[in-house]
C-alpha cells in the first residue's frame, strides 16, 4: 500500500480514537513533542525505526515514553503499541506529524511557519493571524524563526503554501535571470 495512504490511516484512526475519549488535546501535545524529538535527535529515530531483532519493540515504545519525560497518555501509548504490533514504528514521525495537523484542523486550528530576518514585531503576527482567519476561517499558530541569511522580508509557510517574500529569494532570482541571459548572447 502506498506509504502516505498509510500514514493517513493511522493518524486519522488516532483522530477518531482521541475524540471518543475526549484527549486530543493531551495526546496532540504528546504527538508534537515526540515528533520534534524524533526530529531533532537522528539517533532516537534510528533506533525507533530499527527493525524488532535489532531494537525489541518494548524497548521502542520505552524510548518514546522516555523522550516524553516518562509521561504518556493511555491513548497514545495503546496507538503506539498498535504500530509496533503492526510494524509500522518505522512511519511514526510522519503520522504523528500528520495526527496532529488533522487534529487541529479538525477544531479550526492551522499551524504556520514564520522566518523573519529579525524578531517580528507582534502586529505582524496579528496582521498575518488576521489574513489567514479571513481567508480560511481557521485560527492560526504561528511558529517564529528568525534566520538572518535571508536578509530581509519574510517565508511565510502555512499548509501547502508557501510564500517567500525574503530579499535573499529575489536576489536568487535576479542572479538567475542574470545567468539565463548570459546563455542566450554566448
Amino acid at each position: 500500500m502506498n506509504r502516505s495512504i498509510v500514514i493517513t490511516r493511522y493518524a486519522t484512526a488516532l483522530v477518531k480514537y482521541c475524540r471518543e475519549t475526549g484527549q486530543g488535546e493531551v495526546v496532540c501535545s504528546e504527538a508534537e513533542a515526540l515528533e520534534k524529538a524524533l526530529h531533532t535527535v537522528p539517533e532516537l529515530r534510528r533506533m525507533v525505526t530499527a527493525a524488532d531483532d535489532v531494537v525489541s519493540p518494548f524497548d521502542k515504545k520505552k524510548l518514546l515514553q522516555t523522550a516524553l519525560g516518562n509521561r504518556m497518555s493511555q491513548e497514545l501509548s495503546r496507538f503506539l503499541t498498535l504500530l509496533n504490533k503492526n510494524g509500522r514504528m518505522d512511519l511514526v514521525e510522519d503520522i504523528l506529524r500528520d495526527f496532529v495537523t488533522i487534529y487541529r484542523r479538525g477544531i479550526g486550528i492551522r499551524k504556520a511557519h514564520l522566518v523573519t530576518a529579525t524578531e517580528p514585531s507582534e502586529r505582524l503576527l496579528q496582521r498575518l493571524k488576521a489574513l489567514v482567519k479571513q481567508k480560511t476561517g481557521d485560527d492560526v499558530i504561528i511558529e517564529v524563526e528568525v534566520d538572518p541569511s535571508i536578509i530581509g522580508g519574510f517565508v511565510f509557510d502555512i499548509d501547502e503554501y508557501l510564500l517567500d517574500a525574503s530579499i535573499k529569494h529575489q536576489l536568487d532570482q535576479i542572479r538567475q535571470q542574470f545567468i539565463e541571459k548570459n546563455r542566450r548572447i554566448i
